[in-house]
């Protein structure tokens, strides 16, 4: 398909549906590169797994942070990790790790974009730097794709207003991606490291700021900043009850100045089962939301359906 062809597909889609849809997104993730000891779960998940997710679908989820948990009858409670499948920890207690879904024959796939901003990011968003996306997540919702962003509690406190609007649209589902962006494992990419006892709290601090914006909408899933983890990492994570979710296929969008490559990319790392994973921030991700409308009309097209990855991690 050519770029003039998809462009044109792309234009027919959202004519007359991005009109009055402006709502309220910030990016960094590279490859998985944990340790050959990790606890990867994704297709090679266990039936115990498979099991553990079914029954936590219909249960009240054990994942929220201590003392966020609600009697299963109250309305979520802002912040608090809602109902959602999560697999069951992996040897040794490790915090489990989904990549894809164990079936590869449904046309499913799940976009994910990671709002991320570090800690001390603070005064570049005060000059001016936007670490947001409001186009991005407007254009989302125009073409009704359910998606699922990695944000962090950084991120969520510099643009309340959005973490909420993201956070009770059920289009969309908030997962953590860390409060301070810094690494849980040494190399990656030049992050700071946070040791265990740093790392752990760092994951409930994020939920604490998702609660404080009056985000409802979250998840008990965490994607390590950089994707860098070992077991140290997810032995540091185990009493979080959290999912950690990687991706199997990447955009290639951070730094990117060509969406048609990176929709190009996409296109063709994508099957049954995937998670993509993308960006949603303008500074380091400025073509994202141009490749999303090439994007989704041919995996349209090509008979895939959006899901979020609750929906992904429960089949």
């Amino acid at each position: 398909m050519t770029s003039s062809l998809r462009k044109a597909a792309a234009a027919a889609v959202l004519s007359g549906a991005l009109g009055a849809v402006l709502a309220g997104c910030g990016g960094g993730a590279g490859p998985s590169n944990g340790g050959a000891g990790q606890a990867r779960l994704g297709a090679s998940a266990t039936p115990s797994a498979s099991a553990s997710a079914s029954a936590q679908a219909s249960a009240p989820s054990a994942s929220a942070p201590a003392g966020a948990a609600g009697p299963a009858s109250a309305l979520p409670r802002a912040g608090a990790p809602g109902k959602a499948p999560t697999l069951a920890p992996g040897p040794g207690g490790l915090t489990p790790v989904f990549e894809r879904s164990r079936q590869k024959t449904e046309k499913t796939v799940a976009l994910t974009f990671d709002a991320d901003m570090t800690a001390d990011q603070g005064p570049r968003a005060a000059g001016g730097e936007h670490f947001d996306n409001p186009q991005l997540i407007a254009t989302l919702r125009a073409l009704k794709v359910p998606s699922t962003v990695f944000m962090t509690g950084r991120w969520a406190e510099e643009y309340p207003d959005q973490a909420k609007s993201i956070g009770t649209d059920p289009n969309f589902e908030i997962a953590n991606h860390s409060y301070s962006h810094h690494a849980f494992k040494s190399p990656c990419y030049g992050l700071p490291t946070l040791d265990g006892a740093a790392a752990r709290a760092d994951v409930d601090r994020a939920f604490d700021a998702f609660r404080k914006a009056g985000a409802v909408n979250t998840v008990p899933y965490f994607r390590f900043p950089g994707g860098c983890y070992d077991d140290q990492a997810l032995r540091a994570l185990s009493t979080a009850k959290v999912t950690a979710v990687q991706w199997d296929v990447v955009s290639g969008d951070a730094f990117a100045k060509d969406p048609d490559a990176v929709a190009e990319q996409v296109l063709a790392g994508v099957k049954p089962g995937s998670v993509v994973v993308m960006h949603c921030t303008r500074s380091a991700a400025p073509v994202t939301e141009e490749a999303i409308r090439t994007i989704v009309p041919e995996l349209r097209k090509r008979g895939y359906r959006f899901v979020k990855v609750s929906e992904l991690m429960g089949t």
